[in-house]
C-alpha cells in the first residue's frame, strides 16, 4: 500500500510498508515519552532487558501560544520537562533503527491559559479557523508554520514520522474537539493540505485517531488509523472490539493502531488471535512507570515474547 501522500519519501514509502507486513505477524512495541531522560524507556530496560521499536515523542512545548504568565506549576513542569525533546528524537531515529510518532498537545493558537490544549482552558473556536481573515484562521496557519520548521528537520534528516495532529477528536476534551469529529476532520484537511502541497513534508505518515464514521477524513488523506483506549480495569484482552469497532467507522483498506493505551496489550492472547494491530504505545511516567497500571509480570511477558517486535 503506497502512502497517501504520492511524493512521499522513500524512507516513508518503506515504513509504510513495513507496518503493513507485520501486522498479524507481531506487535511492534511503542511507549510514549516527553522528557528529555525518557524515563520510561529505561524503566522497560531495567525491568525487560529490552527496549521499544518505537518511541512516541511529545510537540506541546513547542506550541507558540503558551501563556506562561497564567500557568499553574503543573502546566510549566509539563512545558519545561518537554523542551528539546524534537533533537532527542531525532537523534535517537539516526543512532538506531528505531521508528519515530509524535503526538501534539497543541496549545490553542490564540487566547487561553495554563493547558490550553484542553478545551476547558481555553474559548477558541475551531469553527472560525475555517473563515477567511479570521484571527483564529492567521493563528492557525502561523503555529502550523512553526511546527513545520520541526518536522522540517526530520525531513532533512531522512526520518520518516508517524504524525499523529488532532488525536482523540471523538471526544470534547481538546479545542480541536470541542465542535465534534466532523470539524476536527476538517481541521485535519486543512493541515494536510498544508504539509503536503504547501510544505511538502513528504517524510510524514498521516495517522487519523477517531473512532467515529462522521470523523474520518477518508482513505486519500490517511495512512494509519488509529484509536486510544483507557480501559477502567486491566483485564488481558487483545483489543479486539476496538478493532472491529474503528474499522467498521473508518476503513478496512488501512493499517490499524492502538496509539495510546493505559492498559498494554496481553501478548499472550495476541499471539492466539493475531488480531493484525501494528503497534501498540503505552503512555508514559505512571502509566508505565511502577505497577500502579502495568505489572512488572505482564511487561515481561510483552518484550520478551517472540510476538512483539523490540528494538
Amino acid at each position: 500500500m503506497r502512502p497517501v501522500n504520492a511524493n512521499a519519501t522513500a524512507e516513508a514509502v518503506k515504513l509504510l510498508d513495513y507496518l503493513y507486513d507485520v501486522r498479524g505477524k507481531g506487535i511492534i512495541t511503542a511507549q510514549h515519552t516527553q522528557t528529555i531522560p525518557c524515563e520510561e524507556i529505561e524503566y522497560i530496560k531495567e525491568q525487560t532487558g529490552k527496549e521499544p521499536k518505537m518511541r512516541g515523542f511529545e510537540m506541546l512545548a513547542y506550541s507558540p501560544n503558551i501563556n506562561y504568565a497564567d500557568a499553574s506549576e503543573a502546566c510549566l513542569t509539563e512545558v519545561y520537562e518537554n523542551r528539546d525533546t524534537m533533537e532527542i528524537a531525532r537523534n535517537w531515529a539516526k543512532s538506531t533503527d528505531g521508528i519515530v510518532t509524535l503526538s501534539f498537545h497543541w496549545f490553542s493558537p490564540l487566547g487561553g491559559r495554563d493547558k490550553a490544549f484542553y478545551a476547558e482552558h481555553t474559548d477558541f473556536d475551531p469553527c472560525q479557523v475555517f473563515v477567511e481573515g479570521t484571527a483564529e484562521r492567521k493563528a492557525f496557519y502561523s503555529d502550523m508554520d512553526r511546527i513545520a520548521e520541526e518536522l522540517r528537520l526530520f525531513y532533512n534528516d531522512n526520518i520518516p514520522v508517524l504524525w499523529r495532529p488532532f488525536h482523540e477528536s471523538d471526544g470534547t476534551w481538546f479545542w480541536w474537539g470541542r465542535k465534534g469529529p466532523a470539524v476536527a476532520k476538517e481541521l485535519y484537511l486543512l493541515m494536510y493540505d498544508y504539509y503536503v502541497n504547501v510544505k511538502h513534508l513528504d517524510n510524514l505518515l498521516w495517522v487519523w485517531n477517531c473512532r467515529t464514521k462522521d470523523g474520518y477524513p477518508g482513505d486519500d488523506y490517511v495512512d494509519v488509523i488509529s484509536v486510544d483506549v483507557y480501559l477502567e480495569k486491566y483485564e488481558d484482552t487483545d483489543y479486539a472490539s476496538f478493532y472491529k469497532e474503528l474499522l467498521a467507522n473508518t476503513s478496512d483498506k488501512k493499517v490499524a493502531a492502538l496509539a495510546e493505551v493505559g492498559y498494554i496489550p496481553d501478548i499472550r492472547t495476541l499471539e492466539k488471535t493475531k488480531v493484525p494491530w501494528a503497534y501498540y504505545m503505552s503512555w508514559s511516567k505512571e502509566w508505565i512507570v511502577g505497577e500502579q497500571y502495568n505489572t512488572v509480570k505482564k511487561l515481561k511477558e510483552m518484550y520478551l515474547s517472540d510476538y512483539s517486535i523490540k528494538l
